[in-house]
């Protein structure tokens, strides 16, 4: 049974965090049905082990933790292989206001199409602005690895956006 001061700083926990970890397991499985019940296994899970966080970045820390591992989890199960099934990712803050529509749509399409790592790298990066230091830590990465992963990341997402858009000019 759930005491009402456990439910009350679960409650505030989930209304702070539960898009941030819906965007981020959109990054990892490409699906909102999938995401979204990942975002309940997860937030479920640190309901049931009713974990007490030091400060806002331990809780940030075990949620991306926790949402990777579940995610990854999902990926390698036998039920997702056998799904094909790749919707695009939501739409997404970016600290550019500028950027078109079409625009943030041809990332989202580009980020789809790196692998997991890479996926994993440019999330924690660009979109939760966490250093490379910090990934590391997170990704239980080599600071060299993140930097190398993050690179060829950037290249594979330069070449995949420029062979869009000149599809694009094509049509």
């Amino acid at each position: 049974m759930i005491n009402k001061y456990k439910y009350k700083d679960f409650e505030e926990i989930y209304n702070r965090q539960s898009d941030r970890i819906f965007k981020m397991c959109m990054t990892y499985l490409c699906n909102e049905e999938d995401a979204k019940e990942a975002v309940q296994n997860i937030f479920m899970k640190l309901l049931e082990k009713n974990i007490r966080f030091k400060d806002s970045n331990h809780e940030n820390a075990w949620l991306c933790k926790a949402t990777r591992n579940y995610c990854l989890d999902v990926l390698k199960s036998a039920w997702k292989k056998k799904r094909v099934d790749f919707e695009t990712l939501p739409e997404v803050n970016t600290s550019d206001k500028d950027l078109e529509n079409n625009e943030k749509e041809l990332i989202e399409k580009a980020l789809i199409k790196l692998s997991i790592k890479q996926k994993e790298v440019i999330y924690l990066y660009y979109y939760e602005e966490y250093s490379i230091k910090e990934i590391s830590k997170i990704l239980k990465r080599s600071e060299s690895t993140i930097q190398t992963q993050l690179s060829t990341a950037r290249k594979k997402m330069k070449e995949i956006l420029n062979s869009e858009k000149f599809r694009k000019e094509e049509d």
